[in-house]
């Protein structure tokens, strides 16, 4: 059941993709509507794998620092460098350096829509990744607080699923969150999930309960 899943998610991925209305879903209110500029190449991954009968997705809660993205929940992955010859491969080097996983382990299933980072300016092309037995993750103290193991049928519940509203300075605004146990996913990587969301939701008869 679980490799009639994966395989299906593949097929799935080669197929015209949900793009930017998807991630729209989950988009903060003050998100900017246009006017980006060319930005720096980012890959990050979403990583697949089974643990306990369930299928998993891993995602990072960023240690504090002063930046953007100080500890907030996020996928792995990070900028492109020119030792990478694609996107793929800085979603996979970046998640081997953050989470500590063995690159020869992840099976790409495929690629999702890429999505515009005001805050940072980063054009992230999230990519879709299984690992192929389960994995022991090392993360990268430095960059990563702690790894997050969410079952994929919590975050597609929507129970899980909210609004919240953030302060930061002097604005005050709403967002959409994902919420699986009692974390609050928001910004890039709930705009990012939602999207791949809606693409398993597609096949989500193939998913075991």
């Amino acid at each position: 059941m679980y490799s009639d899943f994966f395989r299906i998610l593949k097929l799935e991925l080669e197929k015209d993709l949900p793009g930017l209305s998807a991630q729209l879903k989950m988009a903060p209110e003050v998100r900017p509507s246009s006017g980006y500029g060319k930005g720096l190449n980012a890959g990050v991954l979403i990583l697949l794998y089974l643990k306990n009968e369930d299928i998993y997705v891993a995602l990072i809660q960023r240690t504090e620092y002063d930046g953007a993205h100080s500890g907030q929940i996020s996928l792995p992955g990070g900028k492109y460098e020119e030792i990478d010859q694609t996107l793929i491969q800085t979603a996979i080097r970046e998640s081997q350096e953050e989470i500590g996983i063995d690159p020869d382990q992840i099976e790409i299933l495929g690629s999702i829509t890429p999505l515009h980072i005001p805050v940072s300016n980063f054009f992230v092309q999230p990519v879709i990744g299984m690992y192929k037995s389960t994995p022991v993750f090392k993360p990268d103290l430095i960059e990563v607080d702690k790894v997050l193991e969410i079952k994929l049928n919590d975050l597609l519940n929507p129970i899980n699923k909210s609004s919240k509203e953030f302060v930061f300075g002097s604005i005050n605004f709403n967002a959409p969150i994902y919420k699986p146990n009692n974390l609050v996913i928001w910004g890039a990587t709930a705009m990012i999930l939602s999207e791949f969301l809606e693409i398993v939701d597609r096949i989500k008869t193939n998913l075991p309960q």
